[in-house]
């Protein structure tokens, strides 16, 4: 009896929980050795009662169904011995010990795979982002990786596939089961331009229970995970978490104070558990240095280049200011509030003026500004967001910038 046919029978026992064919397999020596078994190894392990009379069923019939099924529906299988199964899955906690694939095979670990997520009933605001992130990433060059749901899964999707790009949509079902039916296009579409992945055998029925063991493939296969659109609770927040158990990136769109929709993701912000994005850039330039020739330059990149304006000669050249002895380090810019003064709330002030040149906690900075703590963290995600404080390990921040209050000019009263 050949391996594959040996992991179809392990991954069709009834009672297995998530990753524990591969377990099984691990512990005993291979998919043969749990096939062969008796009822007393089984019982030494401690399996529960119908997971262990599951196992002593040595019939194949439903292994010939599967086979038959795949082959008829140009389905291929790789189990986690294959060289074409991901690395990138094989190093996850619970492990697919096997993969049903439908459509373009191409290297995932070689790939700068990006998962897209979000709600399915996105507004209008999140549908625009995924739209928009679905065609930057694709037209960069990188691998658009989702669900296939309304909302924000599909709208990424079909922006990628419209851009010409490579998708790979990962199911809670059998990959001949169209769930749901609104997107039978895009199902056909995916299957034959990009990649229909799942760990159910044909003929599984898509059932709530599946979405949460699904999603950490989505992440597993991906470099890192995009929250486009998520409320307080929501399947895409799962996702988020299980990217960062397997130690991949989160980013997350922020969304406007109060809306439902953006719960989730300012949420991710504000703990410092997502990257604030607002373009695929910003998500790419994660990985330009590490995958060199993947990604493609940015078409269109900035806006067209301005002359600078002609500045009138002055009339006689004045001596220049004795510069400002400034207590920071060389490396360190500086500046004032002068140029800046309306972009900046008072809170956003007061807390840029207490981090000075220093790496603090905010509760060192709550302290230090005199502000609710609160509105510190509140300030720095706003500063965050816009470049002029960046965060560290231990969850300290530090300013881009040195920023002091400008002094006033005693020449103009």
């Amino acid at each position: 009896m050949s391996t594959l046919n040996d992991w179809l029978w392990l991954t069709t026992r009834t009672g297995l929980r998530v990753g524990e064919a591969a377990w099984l397999a691990q512990r005993l020596g291979g998919p043969q050795a749990v096939y062969c078994a008796d009822a007393k190894e089984y019982e030494l392990l401690r399996l529960p009662g119908e997971l262990r009379r599951s196992l002593a069923d040595k019939s194949m019939a439903a292994v010939e169904r599967i086979l038959s099924d795949c082959d008829r529906l140009g389905i291929d299988i790789m189990t986690m011995q294959d060289a074409s199964y991901p690395e990138r899955l094989r190093h996850i906690e619970h492990p697919p010990a096997v993969l049903y694939r439908k459509g373009r095979a191409f290297p995932l670990d070689q790939e700068v795979a990006v998962a897209v997520v979000g709600a399915r009933r996105c507004t209008p605001y999140g549908a625009n982002l995924a739209d928009r992130l679905g065609r930057e990433l694709a037209e960069r060059g990188a691998v658009v990786v989702s669900g296939i749901a309304q909302g924000i899964d599909s709208a990424a999707l079909r922006a990628a596939l419209r851009a010409g790009g490579r998708v790979i949509s990962v199911l809670g079902g059998g990959i001949d089961i169209v769930y749901p039916s609104s997107s039978a296009d895009l199902f056909e579409e995916v299957g034959v331009r990009g990649m229909l992945l799942s760990e159910y055998p044909p003929g599984t029925p898509t059932l709530g229970p599946h979405y949460p063991v699904r999603n950490r493939i989505i992440s597993g296969v991906s470099l890192g995970v995009a929250v486009v659109e998520a409320a307080g609770r929501s399947g895409a927040l799962i996702t988020a978490r299980l990217s960062l158990d397997q130690n991949r990136d989160v980013f997350a769109f922020p969304g406007a104070v109060g809306a439902p929709m953006s719960e989730g993701t300012n949420r991710l912000i504000q703990q410092g558990e997502a990257k604030p994005i607002f373009s695929a850039q910003d998500i790419l330039e994660e990985y330009e240095n590490v995958y060199p020739g993947r990604i493609r330059p940015q078409k269109g990149r900035s806006a067209p280049v301005r002359q600078a304006a002609k500045r009138p000669e002055p009339a006689a050249e004045e001596p220049a200011a004795p510069l400002e002895e400034v207590d920071k380090s060389p490396e360190r810019a500086y500046s004032t509030f002068q140029a800046e003064e309306s972009s900046f709330t008072d809170d956003e002030k007061a807390v840029l003026l207490a981090l000075g040149a220093d790496s603090l906690h905010p509760d060192e900075l709550t302290e230090r500004a005199d502000i609710p703590a609160r509105r510190v963290l509140s300030a720095l995600t706003l500063l965050e967001m816009r470049g002029c404080v960046k965060s560290g390990p231990g969850h300290v921040f530090t300013a881009v910038t040195v920023y002091r209050a400008a002094e006033p000019d005693s020449a103009h009263p």
